[in-house]
């Protein structure tokens, strides 16, 4: 029998708590249905009210990760430009234990949605949520004279979303060549190089 309507709703953050106990643990490569009702304690049929196929799970879980990673605690926006950007791409890099466990598991979801048409069109469109919030502070860059003036904002944007997850899989692949120090050097040379040519001395 389904869950009445309000016990479905009162159940729900159960059900998220576990589905995100079983990503923190195993990855997408663990999450199954049967993985889930163990940690809840419950049933795999129970389980199947909430996600009737392996799909609607993997889709919720990356609902679910989407939005434990908008609710992380993030660094202040310190100043305009490059600054701002600065800290945003420090947010994304895995210099602590909860970021380099989220990464992890985003990591992890990449071969599934590959897989599957529908969650790679969402997960093209959280890469273009994530450039659109970096594109309008460099564009700010370029009002400072930061970058060059011809300089394309939501180009420079993917470049650096680009820049910072290939950083990201390179430090949880091998984290002793890339520690925190190392991963924060790279960005910052990476952000100076944005930076106009200085003019030719006469």
């Amino acid at each position: 029998m389904p869950p009445a309507p309000g016990d479905r709703e009162a159940r729900r953050d159960d059900v998220s708590r576990a589905v995100w106990d079983v990503l923190a643990d195993k990855g997408f490569g663990g999450l199954t249905l049967r993985a889930v009702a163990a940690a809840m304690g419950v049933s795999t049929g129970m389980l199947m009210h909430y996600f009737p196929t392996k799909r609607a799970l993997i889709a919720h879980a990356l609902d679910l990760l989407e939005k434990r990673t908008a609710e992380r605690p993030r660094r202040e926006r310190p100043a305009e430009g490059l600054a701002t950007v600065r800290a945003m791409l420090l947010d994304i890099l895995p210099l602590t234990p909860g970021d380099t466990a989220r990464n992890r598991i985003w990591v992890s979801s990449w071969d599934l949605a590959l897989a599957d048409d529908g969650l790679a069109t969402d997960q093209a469109g959280r890469y273009t949520r994530l450039r659109s919030t970096l594109s309008p502070h460099f564009e700010a860059a370029r009002g400072l004279g930061e970058v060059p003036e011809t300089a394309d904002p939501e180009q420079l944007a993917a470049t650096a979303v680009a820049f910072t997850h290939g950083l990201v899989v390179q430090a949880l692949f091998d984290p002793g060549r890339f520690p925190e120090d190392v991963q924060i050097a790279m960005l910052d040379g990476f952000l100076a190089s944005f930076a106009p040519p200085r003019p030719a001395r006469r």
